[in-house]
Formats: C-alpha cells, structure tokens, sequence
C-alpha cells in the first residue's frame, strides 16, 4: 500500500473538539450514564454519616444485596422485526396517571442527604409527569411539598405511631392538603439494626465531632449548603434530639394489627396502598381487606435482614392477586432494565428510594432530573431491544428469573 502525508482537509473532519462545559455540577451530571455512577459522585460529596444512612441497610445488609443480585441474575428474551419506533412508558397507578413506570419512594431525613430535599424530589417528580411519596420522616412539610409540586402526583407515607391521634392528624394534614394515595407502612413494628448508623453516631441533627469535622473537610460545599439554610425539620415533628434509632424506637407502634390497617382505611377518602408485603399470605389477607394496591417491599433491606426478596416473590403475588389488586414493587432497582424486568413479572409499578437519593446528593435537584432522565433512557431502550412498544406488551415470558438463591428443600429439583 502506498503512504502519503495526509492532508489538512482528511484530517479536518476527524479533528472536531468538544465544547468544554464550564458549570461544574452540569458537568458532573452529563459524565453520570448509570445510578451506580450517581452513586459514586455522591459519595464523594456527602459526609459520610449521611451517605451511610441513604446507602446501608440493616445488620449484615444481606437483604438488598440479594435484591440487587436478584434483578442481575435475570435473562431477557427479546422479539425480532416489531416496530419500536415509538415507545409509551405511560401507565395508570392508584387512579391516576404517570409518564414512566415509576415513582419516588418515600425516605426519611432527606434534607440531611442534601438541602434541597423534598423540594427538589417533588419538583423533579412534577417535571417528569411521576409521583412523588413523601415519608413521616421527611423534612419539609406536607403543605411545603404541595406548594413546590401543586398540580402533580402527591402521595404521603405513614408509620402508625404509638399516638394514634397524631398519626391520624398526619393523615388528615394529607386529605386536605390533596394529596391522593396513602402508603400506609407495615414494616416496623421497631427500627432495623442499621449498624453503619450506629458506628458513625448519626444523629438528629448532624452532631459536630472531630471525625465529622474531619470527614467534612473534602466536602466544604455540603456543610455550607447545611448551615446557611433553614433548620433541618421534620413533616411530622418539631425537633429531636438523639439518634436516628432512637427515635425511630419512640415513634414506632408495635402493636398495629390488620383491625388497625382497616381503621386507617376507613378514615382515608384517597387510595391506600400498603407498603411492606413480604409473603403472598400478607398479601392476601390485605387484598381482602379492600386495600387499592400493595408494595411489595422489604424496606430496601433496613429492616430485617435475610427478608424475603420481592423481586423473586413478584411473580407469585400477580398470579394470584394480579386481577384483584395493583401491585407495586420496591427494593433494588438500580437501572430502568430493572424496572422493566419488574412489569413483566406482573408488577404495575415501581418505587425508587435510593436511586433518587443518589441523584439528590450528586446534584441536588439536577441531580434527581439526571436520575429520572437515566432511569427513562434505559426504559426506553430496553423495551425496543425486547421489541415491545408499550408496558403492556410486557409478559413473563419476556424474562427468566435465574436461581441463585434455591430454598434447601427443593434442592433435589434442581
């Protein structure tokens, strides 16, 4: 072959240089094509304290690494030759629209992860045409998280406390303020053992150590966000002094039984969804009770640990409940492929609590809309590679759960 100095105009097109971006956090984010990345960026910028209470789950924190190792071991099975042009990522959970197959989970202390908080979650959630769940243990207040998101989706958490009346006042607070799904939560009877909390001392507010002043000298950006604007407060008290456990401990009622779970039932006008399934018996007892829907949830793993998987208890609830109630799952999803895998194991929904977390730390408000603009991108892509147009092309047969995980009993089968 011969060789020849290359010429100007060949090398003109291969030497197109990239617009340097000058706003570091919009550069930060554009770099993020994964939660897992979001992940990543927001330990860098979050005292360790508080990216420890997003990140860990309880004692050995087993249950959400088995959640997320569920949702890796699965096997796709695409359709060939199928339009996907278009796809519709829209769907109809608890009366109501939403423009992707998910929402935002509730989560405690969320103005101590980044300042912004329950305002950027609602916002972002508004944009993006999704619900947005706001916890007991949230801290903004319902009517604040009402005004930063007034014409979207507002739906409001509840732990039943020992003081019925204040819980039940929480409750009303909601009804008025429009909110219109209740998630009522039945998975702390007491606080998980989350031991990452216990080591690092967190605490209501943050506690001023020398291993947190030391922790927060990288990350100057988050203490001066946290000190200049207003006091960290909660939906549903004033103020608190002590750990998170302890308060947790102080709060938690257990003694509600499914009389209860009626009760609350009846004095709520919206839809209510109970949150904290882990066996299909649970399910059904709470199904026949009238409830409009149910999560399917170990509380991202921040509980008991070695719970249940929902992921791997999904696809016997929708057979047996699917026609009689909508199905929400949580715990481990970590990519819109995750998602998808979800709906087509018979799910009409998912929440997201972590991965908005990451988004939130990563970037504040920004930062949830590159979440929910990642989790969208992968939607949409999973679903033209397994050639389906809509979520409700999806079927079981668009996925195999592999077994990781076999019950010793049933060894022999396999």
């Amino acid at each position: 072959m011969e060789r020849r100095i290359p010429k100007v105009r060949d090398l003109a097109p291969l030497m197109q240089f990239k617009k340097p971006e000058f706003n570091a956090k919009k550069r930060r984010l554009d770099a993020a094509l994964t939660i897992e990345d979001l992940r990543k960026i927001a330990k860098r910028r979050t005292p360790k304290a508080a990216f420890d209470y997003t990140d860990g789950s309880a004692e050995a924190e087993l249950s959400i690494e088995r959640a997320r190792q569920a949702f890796r071991d699965i096997e796709f099975h695409p359709a060939i030759l199928r339009d996907v042009a278009k796809v519709d990522t829209s769907c109809t959970i608890a009366g109501g629209r939403s423009e992707l197959p998910f929402g935002i989970a509730p989560t405690g202390f969320t103005r101590m992860m980044q300042t912004e908080g329950e305002y950027a979650g609602a916002r972002a959630a508004a944009r993006a045409g999704i619900p947005f769940s706001l916890s007991t243990m949230g801290t903004a207040s319902i009517e604040d998280v009402k005004d930063a998101n007034p014409s979207g989706r507002n739906w409001f958490q509840l732990y039943m406390w020992k003081d019925r009346d204040r819980s039940m006042a929480l409750v009303d607070r909601a009804a008025k303020a429009g909110y219109d799904t209740l998630l009522a939560t039945v998975d702390v009877p007491v606080a998980g053992a989350r031991l990452r909390d216990k080591r690092n001392g967190m605490s209501i507010p943050p506690a001023l150590t020398f291993g947190t002043v030391i922790n927060a000298l990288p990350r100057p950006q988050w203490w001066i966000d946290f000190l200049t604007t207003e006091p960290l407060a909660f939906a549903s008290l004033d103020r608190w002094s002590g750990t998170v456990a302890e308060l947790l401990d102080t709060m938690f009622d257990p003694t509600v039984t499914f009389d209860d779970l009626a009760w609350i039932k009846s004095q709520w006008p919206g839809k209510l969804v109970v949150k904290g399934i882990q066996t299909l018996d649970d399910a059904k007892a709470v199904v026949d009770l009238g409830v409009d829907g149910i999560v399917l949830s170990n509380h991202g793993g921040r509980q008991l640990d070695r719970a249940p998987i929902p992921f791997h208890l999904l696809p016997s609830v929708a057979a047996e409940l699917g026609e009689r109630t909508e199905i929400i799952l949580d715990t481990g999803i970590m990519s819109g492929a995750d998602i998808v895998a979800a709906i087509a194991l018979g799910a009409d929904f998912t929440l997201v609590g972590r991965a908005y977390l990451y988004g939130l730390m990563a970037g504040g408000e920004a930062g949830v809309d590159r979440m929910i603009a990642i989790l969208t991108e992968q939607i949409e892509r999973t679903m033209r590679l397994l050639g389906v147009a809509t979520l409700d092309d999806l079927n079981p047969g668009h996925v195999t759960q592999l077994m990781r995980l076999i019950p010793r009993t049933d060894a022999a089968r396999y």
